[in-house]
């Protein structure tokens, strides 16, 4: 069968898994060590799609900004000893990579999250082996929204840009697809629901199984 996507790159937070109490906690460690008050966990989620740096700068605010290098050495820290303690796959996540993997697409991940704490999560999963490449915030120079991740994905998996779809939960994800010039699916479990339903963004789905349908069919 004649694929209408070989390529589908996936975001990783609030896409593929849920890490929200594990980043938020995080969070939390950095403001209790500089002996701010805490966040709770609904306004950490609003901060998280740009990388670990905004995160830490949003959490700290205007106020802050300038201990925001020792806050972020304390999150980087933190974070990376506990990257599994609550991160869970979302349902339906790796009964479909292995759909798509059986049916011939190549996967890939795009994050802004640093690479090596992206594949530490995956690989903790079981996940890592499904995916072809993981770029992160920290592999170019540029990250989401600049289209460089997907240029360099394209490139290494010699993928079509025609035939390549970026799977996210917002519009940092949606704004990264239409810089690179390729489709888009947004997932309603993830973080940003409210704002692609809002964007009207042409493929919508509720459950990662219906991606292999989109891939086959459009």
């Amino acid at each position: 069968m004649q694929l209408v996507f070989e390529h589908v790159v996936f975001d990783l937070d609030g896409t593929l898994v849920d890490s929200r109490v594990d980043l938020s906690a995080a969070v939390n460690h950095v403001l209790g060590t500089l002996r701010l008050p805490e966040l709770p966990l609904e306004t950490v989620c609003q901060y998280i799609g740009e990388g670990a740096r905004v995160l830490v700068q949003r959490a700290l605010g205007p106020a802050h900004e300038g201990r925001l290098n020792e806050a972020l050495d304390v999150f980087l820290t933190y974070y990376g000893a506990h990257l599994l303690d609550h991160t869970v796959a979302y349902d339906g996540i790796p009964e479909t990579l292995v759909a798509l993997a059986d049916a011939g697409v190549v996967l890939s991940v795009l994050t802004n999250k640093p690479a090596a704490m992206s594949r530490a999560i995956l690989d903790g999963l079981g996940l890592l082996s499904h995916f072809a490449a993981v770029v992160g915030g920290d592999s170019l120079p540029l990250r989401k929204p600049d289209p460089a991740g997907i240029d360099h994905l394209l490139a290494t998996t010699r993928a079509s840009r025609a035939r390549t779809m970026l799977v996210g939960d917002s519009l940092i994800d949606l704004r990264t697809a239409s810089a690179a010039q390729i489709a888009f699916c947004g997932v309603a479990w993830g973080l940003r629901r409210a704002d692609l339903v809002a964007a009207r963004v042409e493929r919508m789905i509720d459950h990662p199984s219906q991606l292999v349908h989109i891939v086959e069919f459009g």
